[in-house]
């Protein structure tokens, strides 16, 4: 499926998930007006963004105000445009915002593991022309600082992390492999 969503300014950026712990959905949503994206991904995706996020925005000035915290909750009716594959953030210094892209996951098939490997030198492709869907989202460093904040309590919400073993421990009891 060929979808592109291109957000110059969002209103927010946030990430929610549905579900009981165990079995939650992750999804990330950029909302600008009445526009808006759902991407469904999975819990580490949401950490790592998060984490990347915040090791860019540490070598730039503290962002200066934040969205409320009711704002952040995932808006309804969530319809997913895609699963999360690939993503890349940059910042842009002299607009002072981040772009974050947000690419579909496709497995690769044996052809188009030979069609990459013979053509390496279109590398200057066009938005509109990358297969796949994908979307870019502009936002500013306090939007960014709160998607990290919003990420960091909504993966924290799961399960509890066995202290021996570092598997989270489900409702009904835990296999701990350390206590062998």
């Amino acid at each position: 499926m060929d979808f592109f969503a291109d957000f110059d300014f969002v209103d927010v950026l946030t990430t929610g998930a549905l579900g009981e712990p165990g079995s939650r959905t992750f999804y990330i949503q950029a909302r600008a007006g009445v526009r808006s994206v759902t991407v469904r991904c999975e819990k580490q995706q949401v950490a790592t963004i998060a984490q990347y996020i915040r090791r860019a925005l540490a070598h730039l000035p503290v962002p200066e105000g934040q969205p409320p915290r009711s704002v952040m909750q995932l808006a309804e009716p969530i319809t997913q445009a895609f699963i999360l594959g690939a993503t890349a953030l940059e910042f842009n210094n002299s607009a002072d915002h981040f772009i974050l892209h947000l690419k579909e996951f496709a497995p690769l098939s044996d052809e188009d593991d030979n069609e990459f490997a013979e053509d390496d030198e279109d590398d200057d492709e066009d938005e509109d022309d990358i297969p796949g869907a994908h979307a870019r989202v502009s936002l500013t460093r306090a939007q960014a600082m709160a998607f990290c904040d919003h990420a960091d309590r909504t993966v924290s919400a799961g399960r509890p992390d066995c202290v021996y073993c570092d598997l989270p421990i489900n409702p009904d009891g835990h296999f701990c492999p350390r206590m062998n």
